[in-house]
């Protein structure tokens, strides 16, 4: 297999420099993601949202400075996608401890990013960081973040409307898990046939 096509396919041509300012917001876009989860967690909610807000701008804002600078980097690929799933994990986390969402969604979540965590690091033994992401994955990133929103939203206030706003969160939230399923399956079909079609030196 050509290696050069693989690449060009899978994995941008990033360069190996650390100090930049995407990676650097990136690094505190991680490092906010635990100060969320424990006000969520605590039921600190206005201070949550205001943290979020945060991570979500600086979540678009390091792509962009990367790509008019040129400092696209190959840390600054591990570290988005590895915020992102911090960030899933974490709010999971925060609402369960709260006693806001069932514990079952946060065992769920938490092994479809236990493999793709698994297949990033076995990529990387072969030269490629982490595949690019696919709609299907945006799309239940998307969906399970609204649904974090609006059930931390619900925690503000107490009454029939947001009983009900509750519980299409809680469906969104269940959606959301689906498609992050269904996007972790395709991604392990891809690193299965990328890492095959190597080892067969096609």
């Amino acid at each position: 297999m050509d290696r050069s096509k693989l690449s060009r396919k899978y994995s941008p041509e990033p360069r190996d420099i650390y100090f930049t300012v995407p990676n650097l917001i990136s690094l505190l876009r991680i490092i906010s993601i635990p100060v969320f989860a424990v006000f969520a967690s605590q039921h600190k909610m206005v201070e949550a949202l205001i943290v979020l807000a945060f991570s979500a701008l600086s979540d678009g804002l390091d792509g962009i400075v990367a790509r008019m600078f040129d400092q696209v980097s190959k840390i600054g690929q591990i570290l988005d996608p590895i915020a992102d799933r911090l960030l899933i994990f974490c709010s999971i986390l925060a609402l369960g401890v709260a006693g806001i969402i069932p514990w079952w969604m946060l065992i769920i979540v938490g092994v479809r990013d236990l493999l793709m965590g698994i297949e990033v690091l076995v990529l990387a033994q072969y030269d490629y960081g982490p595949l690019p992401v696919h709609f299907v994955g945006k799309a239940g990133t998307a969906m399970l973040l609204i649904s974090i929103i609006a059930l931390i939203f619900c925690d503000l206030w107490n009454n029939p409307f947001i009983n009900m706003l509750h519980l299409a969160a809680l469906a969104a939230g269940i959606w959301g898990i689906g498609l992050y399923w269904l996007a972790g399956y395709i991604y392990l079909k891809q690193g299965i046939a990328l890492v095959r079609g190597i080892r067969s030196g096609r």
